[in-house]
């Protein structure tokens, strides 16, 4: 049985004819022009007269982690810890320094010591090499350096966060810009179809075999593709510049993406994820670290019961002449004697009261342990928790890549079936219009859930390094 004429669509004969009758609306010749598309601004690039640059994802990774603050951050907050460290153990070595004087005083006339009783002349030449030693509280259980070492491992750790969740930032900065090429795409595409699709209908009312309610569905529907184009070509632009923001310090947009949305990278098995995990995550082991801090501040601040010791050898010359062997000013008949030589001062404070600040401070340190272990004992749930999860999410994400990009083909066939129908007289305007936007829905769909899986296997990274 051959299907019903399509004028069956008008309410009777005479409104259908009457319809049909109407002159041919103005935009049938705009159907046929380029669509006009709003200019986006975008900032300018004195001096760039060179051809794009291409950049895979690794190399965007390693152009920010050269200019995105936050990361930079966590860096120099490492460097600056190692330093700390460096300055801890040099705090428990002997140091050495190189001290000359001249102390000249004023004499009285009478004496040949002068004015002032610390010295024995007019002239004190002092040439001297020092060494000093302390033992600060903590200095015989290597303490201050423990924590010290400690707090640089825990910058350590931090940065490398910092690294990996640079790595997500500029992963999900890179592919949602792909996604947003791709969706411009999509939409130039449908835009296209709209346009063809209109110019169809005016075509088939010119001779009488679709009502005038088919011309402005599809008019309709041309009028929102070239709203949705241009939202895709401004959500394109966003996204570019977002990305250059963490790129380049001079914000340049010279640049194209390599599209490798197409060849995502295997999911390991869970049991490998697993023990990468157990030894590469930073928040356990920032966490881990901070204890060994904590405890280590437990030991100082105990320390500051028991007694303190410092220790100066000094060796050289405090004589009335700068020379090997001098006349001593106040015994002159004795004759020359020898100059260099040697002092030891030891000096050993004992903590006698202080109104209980030793106590209180044993006490704070105390609490930050306590606390330190609490927070040990979440980080190693939350990082179980997390691993499952993140674990979990790529996994499902990449089940779903498969069946959304069959959609995704189904969806451009069933908008080629449902346009020859329309032709053919087969099918309605209303079909058309839906087998585009599901078209347009798919396509938008699948790029998402391959921006999604990317995403996941990002932050499960994280948790595990790179894998």
């Amino acid at each position: 049985m051959s299907p019903p004429p399509r004028r069956a669509q008008a309410s009777t004969p005479q409104e259908e004819n009457a319809q049909a009758q109407q002159p041919a609306p103005p935009p049938a010749s705009s159907a046929e022009a380029p669509v006009p598309v709003v200019q986006l601004e975008q900032p300018g690039n004195p001096g760039q007269t060179g051809p794009p640059i291409t950049i895979t994802l690794q190399d965007a990774v390693a152009r920010a982690s050269r200019n995105y603050a936050q990361y930079l951050s966590a860096l120099t907050d490492a460097k600056i810890a190692n330093e700390d460290r460096v300055q801890a153990r040099a705090a428990m070595l002997p140091s050495l320094s190189y001290t000359q004087q001249y102390l000249g005083t004023e004499g009285n006339g009478k004496l040949a010591s002068g004015r002032f009783v610390t010295n024995d002349g007019v002239h004190v030449y002092r040439v001297w090499g020092v060494v000093h030693q302390e033992f600060p509280p903590g200095f015989f259980s290597f303490s201050p350096y423990k924590r010290a070492a400690a707090a640089a491992a825990i910058a350590r750790a931090k940065e490398e966060i910092a690294r990996r969740g640079l790595t997500v930032t500029v992963t999900n900065l890179y592919y949602e810009l792909l996604v947003s090429q791709r969706e411009y795409a999509t939409a130039q595409q449908v835009l296209d179809q709209a346009q063809h699709f209109f110019r169809i209908s005016q075509e088939l009312q010119r001779g009488g075999e679709v009502a005038r309610s088919d011309v402005i569905k599809a008019q309709l529907q041309f009028d929102q593709q070239k709203q949705a184009f241009q939202e895709a070509a401004l959500a394109m632009s966003k996204a570019r510049l977002d990305l250059a923001v963490v790129l380049s310090p001079s914000l340049d947009l010279n640049f194209n993406l390599v599209d490798d949305m197409d060849q995502p990278r295997a999911l390991p098995p869970f049991a490998e994820v697993e023990g990468m995990a157990a030894h590469e995550n930073q928040d356990v082991r920032a966490a881990v670290e901070a204890m060994k801090a904590a405890q280590s501040d437990v030991t100082i601040a105990r320390a500051g019961f028991f007694p303190t010791l410092s220790i100066d050898g000094v060796y050289g010359i405090e004589a009335n002449a700068l020379a090997l062997r001098a006349v001593d000013a106040s015994f002159p008949e004795l004759g020359p004697v020898p100059t260099p030589g040697y002092f030891i001062t030891a000096s050993l404070n004992v903590p006698i009261w202080n109104w209980g600040a030793t106590l209180s401070k044993l006490r704070q340190a105390e609490y930050r342990r306590q606390q330190a272990r609490v927070e040990l004992s979440q980080a190693q749930r939350q990082a179980i928790s997390s691993l499952y999860s993140f674990y979990n999410e790529a996994a499902v994400s990449r089940a779903e890549v498969q069946g959304l990009r069959e959609a995704a083909d189904l969806a451009a066939e069933s908008l080629r079936l449902t346009t020859l129908r329309y032709q053919a007289g087969e099918s309605t305007a209303l079909e058309v219009v839906d087998a585009q936007n599901v078209m347009a829905t798919a396509r938008n769909a699948y790029d998402n859930g391959q921006l999604r899986y990317r995403m996941g296997l990002a932050t499960l990274q994280t948790l595990t390094g790179k894998f």
